[in-house]
């Protein structure tokens, strides 16, 4: 089996916010040490899933700035830094480097649904980011609605030094993540996958290394990864048979409202606010929640308990 330099869980940190919308910043130290408490490989924040198209550049600037020095090196530590503006993606770049991050994570350049940056400019941002001198992780997620084929991810991979991890995420992530691997070898460190995990047992099956959850139930996915890699595939099937209702439920039902509501129902945070224009979580849906949770005991319904 293939050796990856990087692997395991590293999930996604959500951004708590007060009842009135401020960042709950003390709220955002519990959520970090929740994680860690969980067993986490990495930490991610900033991302999709940490509602980072409801923060603010200053409130970005704080939360990172937060985040690694609480973090202080327990885990590695990924910033998020997409941006349309490839001058705004090399200073978010920078920024994270000089705090301290392992890593950024970032989509190729979108803004809405027809500006779309070309193959030639998505490499041109990724080298850029490349020239900063921190690993980077691309995210190919449906929500850039940029096409990112193979042949330009394994042709980024071998030309930009500091690309390292492909968060593939995409429809048939496992036939891409496949076809990655086969044509990228070992300009290919890190093949990740994500939403949640909804297909982690055939993205393993293709040969990726890692997932990029949410911060919902890290703690119970981590063995499947583990088991997986570990060439035990019965274990890593038998654990993900347990998971996968509540994984199908964040993923179909809640999105990166769940693993705050579940924060919430475990005392990690106070409040599950959302800003506008997202609802709150429908009360039967995190009622489901809260009842698929509760027989797998994960660490984040007990950890402020």
């Amino acid at each position: 089996m293939t050796h990856y330099t990087y692997s395991g869980i590293w999930p996604v940190a959500p951004t708590p916010f007060h009842p009135d919308g401020q960042v709950d910043m003390e709220g955002m130290k519990r959520v970090l040490d929740c994680m860690v408490d969980q067993g986490v490989d990495g930490i991610c924040i900033l991302a999709n899933f940490s509602e980072q198209f409801l923060i603010s550049d200053a409130e970005r600037a704080a939360l990172t700035k937060l985040s690694l020095e609480h973090v202080a090196g327990r885990v590695p530590v990924i910033v998020t830094i997409s941006h349309f503006a490839t001058d705004i993606v090399v200073a978010r770049a920078r920024e994270a480097k000089d705090l301290g991050a392992a890593m950024v994570m970032m989509m190729p350049p979108y803004h809405g649904a027809l500006l779309k940056g070309t193959p030639e400019q998505t490499f041109e941002q990724f080298r850029r980011v490349g020239e900063v001198g921190i690993p980077i992780m691309l995210q190919d997620a449906p929500l850039s609605g940029v096409e990112l084929p193979v042949p330009l991810l394994v042709k980024m991979a071998q030309d930009i030094e500091m690309l390292k991890l492909f968060k593939i995420e995409c429809p048939q992530a496992a036939a891409k993540l496949r076809a990655l691997i086969e044509a990228g070898g070992a300009a290919i460190e890190g093949p990740f996958d994500g939403e949640e995990a909804i297909t982690l047992l055939a993205d393993l099956d293709a040969g990726a290394s890692g997932t990029m959850t949410s911060a919902l139930i890290p703690d119970l996915i981590k063995p499947v990864v583990t088991a997986h890699l570990a060439g035990d595939r019965a274990a890593a099937m038998a654990q993900y048979a347990k998971v996968l209702p509540v994984v199908n439920h964040e993923n179909r039902q809640c999105g990166f409202r769940a693993a705050k509501a579940a924060m919430v129902a475990g005392g990690v945070i106070a409040s599950d606010f959302c800003r506008h224009p997202i609802p709150p979580l429908h009360p039967q849906t995190r009622a489901m929640l809260l009842e698929l949770l509760q027989p797998l005991d994960p660490v984040v319904l007990n950890w402020g308990k």
